[in-house]
């Protein structure tokens, strides 16, 4: 049974967790590793040097939106390819334990898991722009 008095804070909990983490790890690119430093790596590995880019704006758009609490459903599922991306070019060979060398798949997939239940449960509270709740159909 869910506790409806205390479930809209656990989603804003998981909400602003989720965008924080989003947050660190885009300022790791910008600020450790710089832009160009993170493009180069990103070629290193095989990708185009510009998805490098396109994914710091992609987590720092992500991040805020979810700390805000703007289109939050959306925005959860949004970020999941980040993470799958990051397991298929790099954690994925290093093994399941995200302490091994290059860190294992373990984390990002952990990550995938809680913004999948960040979508399913919902803005919570103090969301600026909730999102429509899915619908439910009535049983009979």
């Amino acid at each position: 049974m869910i506790d409806t008095r205390t479930a809209p804070y656990a989603a804003l909990l998981l909400r602003l967790t989720l965008g924080l983490l989003f947050l660190a790890h885009a300022g790791l690119k910008v600020f450790v590793f710089t832009p160009s430093g993170t493009a180069g790596f990103f070629g290193s590995i095989g990708l185009p040097p510009a998805l490098a880019y396109v994914t710091i704006v992609w987590e720092l758009a992500g991040a805020v939106a979810l700390i805000l609490g703007v289109w939050t459903r959306a925005v959860a599922l949004a970020m999941i390819p980040i993470l799958i991306g990051s397991i298929v070019t790099v954690h994925g060979a290093a093994g399941f334990f995200f302490s091994n060398a290059n860190g294992g798949w373990e984390y990002p997939a952990f990550w995938i898991v809680a913004l999948a239940v960040q979508a399913l449960i919902g803005d919570g509270s103090l969301a600026l722009k909730p999102m429509p709740a899915f619908k439910q159909r009535a049983t009979a």
